[in-house]
């Protein structure tokens, strides 16, 4: 998950919490509304006077705003290992058996050597 995408769910979560509409929060913090709705969706990078600013109006301190993005980003990263652990978000890839386990002639048929997928999976 990219840093952008983490301060965006937070922000959301919190004036979400908050009860906030996106409107009340471009008007308390003088952002417009499509801003801020591009932040809260991982779409812009947000300055740091920006951040400042809306986190001021939710009445949340950046220390916290940054340790509930960090929680955010480990969750992201325990989920995605725990996915591939489990084997989702795998591709199938298709790999090139040697000539002799296609078959016992030894033959040396260029055509056979690229089939016979074996199903294989490797991590996206």
């Amino acid at each position: 998950m990219l840093l952008r995408h983490a301060i965006g769910h937070v922000l959301r979560r919190i004036r979400l919490e908050r009860r906030l509409t996106l409107r009340d929060l471009a008007r308390d913090s003088r952002v417009s509304v499509p801003y801020l709705s591009e932040i809260e969706r991982g779409r812009k990078e947000v300055s740091s006077e920006i951040l400042a600013t809306v986190c001021r109006v939710l009445d949340l301190s950046l220390a916290d705003l940054l340790d509930a993005v960090s929680r955010e980003l480990g969750g992201a990263a325990t989920a995605e290992a725990d996915a591939t652990r489990a084997g989702i978000g795998l591709a199938p890839v298709i790999s090139i058996e040697s000539r002799t386990e296609l078959g016992a002639s030894g033959g040396s048929d260029a055509r056979a050597s690229a089939s016979a997928p074996t199903g294989v999976l490797l991590a996206a």
